[in-house]
Parts: structure tokens; C-alpha cells; sequence
């Protein structure tokens, strides 16, 4: 393959995944062409994109980059899978697929730049919280201490409002109060 037509490749992989740094790689082989149109129209429907890549060409494009931990997963056939809100997203779809479709290999994935190397490594980062299940387990683990207090506080006050209550409408219906 000429050196220009290598750019070309190189210039594609960078256009399509634009600034992404964090991708699934994962092997297509043994999937007949139906089969791999509706994985792919599946996946395009959740956002997510797939894009079979030349190992080195893949490397090159992305040297220097996040991308380039991908190294020792990139060996045989690839595709790499994109794109969703997250990458976490990304392999709860595929390993999902990977259960319906027994050809697909889960080679490994890449976030924040640390390699999940490997079926059990895509099955991991799959179990991760997306950014916004994150957010939230962080909102609720902050806001628990206050709303314990605001329960402590607030159970005394109420029943004393409750027993103010009890005692005004005793009082209107024209009621004694007996002592305590």
C-alpha cells in the first residue's frame, strides 16, 4: 500500500472518531454480511458506530493519544465501537450483542487512557456507572447526611406540633386539659 493511500486511511480513522479517546475493540469474524448490517443498524440507532480498522494505520492515526494504550488488544481482524454517551454505554451494548452473537470477540477497551484488556475487561468496564449514574450516586451520597438531619429535626418538632394541635382543637370544642 503506497504511502499516500496510508494517509488517506490514517486521515479517515481521525476524521470519524474525531476527539473520542475512549473506544471498544471488538472482533467481527464469522458474522455473515445480514447478520453484521443488523448489528451495525442496531447499534447506529443507540449512537454507537463501528469502524474495522488496520491495526498499525489505527496506532499511527493516533499516536501520542489516548487511543495508542490500545496496543496490545490490536492484533488479528478489529473493529473499534464508538460513540453513545459513553464508552460505558458502548460496552454494556456490545457484551449484550456478544450474548446473542457468540462470534463476537471482546478484544478490550480504553477509558480515560487505562486499557480493559480482554473479555473480562470489557465485561467490567460494562459494569461501571455512565457519568450521569455517577453524578447521581454522588448527589445522593452528599445529600444523605442532610436529610438524616433535617429528619431528626423535624421528628421532635412534629409531634410537638401534633400534641399543639390536639390540645387547640380540645380547647375549641370547649374540652378540659387535664394536667400532666
Amino acid at each position: 500500500m503506497s504511502k499516500p493511500v496510508k494517509e488517506i486511511i490514517m486521515r479517515d480513522y481521525r476524521d470519524r472518531l474525531g476527539d473520542i479517546e475512549d473506544v471498544t475493540v471488538i472482533t467481527l469474524r464469522g458474522i455473515d454480511a445480514n447478520r453484521n448490517n443488523a448489528i451495525r443498524s442496531d447499534l447506529a440507532k443507540k449512537d454507537i458506530h463501528v469502524t474495522v480498522v488496520r491495526n498499525k494505520l489505527f496506532l499511527s492515526a493516533f499516536e501520542g493519544s489516548k487511543l495508542s494504550n490500545l496496543e496490545p488488544v490490536l492484533t488479528g481482524s478489529n473493529a473499534v465501537a464508538y460513540g453513545a454517551e459513553s464508552v460505558v454505554e458502548v460496552a454494556r451494548e456490545i457484551v449484550a450483542l456478544a450474548k446473542q452473537h457468540e462470534e463476537i470477540e471482546l478484544k478490550g477497551a480504553v477509558l480515560d487512557g487505562i486499557l480493559f484488556e480482554g473479555d473480562a475487561g470489557v465485561k467490567k468496564l460494562a459494569d461501571y456507572p455512565t457519568k450521569d449514574e455517577a453524578i447521581a450516586q454522588d448527589v445522593t451520597l452528599i445529600l444523605g447526611p442532610g436529610r438524616k438531619l433535617v429528619g431528626a429535626v423535624k421528628g421532635p418538632g412534629g409531634r410537638l406540633a401534633g400534641i399543639i394541635k390536639a390540645i387547640e382543637e380540645k380547647l375549641e370544642k370547649g374540652e378540659a386539659i387535664a394536667k400532666a
